[in-house]
């Protein structure tokens, strides 16, 4: 699987850019990356212009979820048993920006346990929003 298809990479950089020129940008992910044997998972909201520098929150799997830059080719020279490597979702969307992901990573202790609480938090406000039968 490609990791970052060129419409994706295009985006990432847009956002790069937006960032750059607009101080507190804080947009959504636009991608997320996995292991699909383990905890590791990386949402990415921007690509520098070296082509290999991404930012984004990062979560190794050790409690700590980090916001920062890591690298595109490190990611992808990752190899796992069975001939597996680090995946993409294509099924990620996310409407919430990444200063949000990044607090409820941190208070859960892992993006995917984030996930799962971002979720169900929109649910409930679905379900709130909903009219009396």
């Amino acid at each position: 699987m490609i990791l970052l298809p060129d419409e994706l990479r295009a985006k990432l950089r847009a956002e790069a850019r937006r960032s750059a020129e607009q101080p507190g940008h804080d947009p959504c992910p636009l991608a997320k990356f996995f292991n699909p044997l383990g905890p590791a998972t990386w949402l990415v909201t921007e690509l520098a212009q070296d082509g290999d520098s991404l930012f984004g929150l990062a979560d190794l799997g050790f409690g700590c979820p980090e916001l920062g830059y890591f690298s595109l080719r490190e990611i992808e020279g990752i190899r796992l048993p069975y001939g597996l490597r680090i995946e993409r979702d294509c099924a990620f969307v996310t409407m919430h920006p990444l200063s949000v992901w990044a607090e409820m990573a941190r208070r859960a202790g892992s993006i995917l346990q984030a996930q799962t609480l971002l979720a169900r938090s929109l649910t409930a406000r679905r379900t709130d929003e909903l009219p009396p039968p």
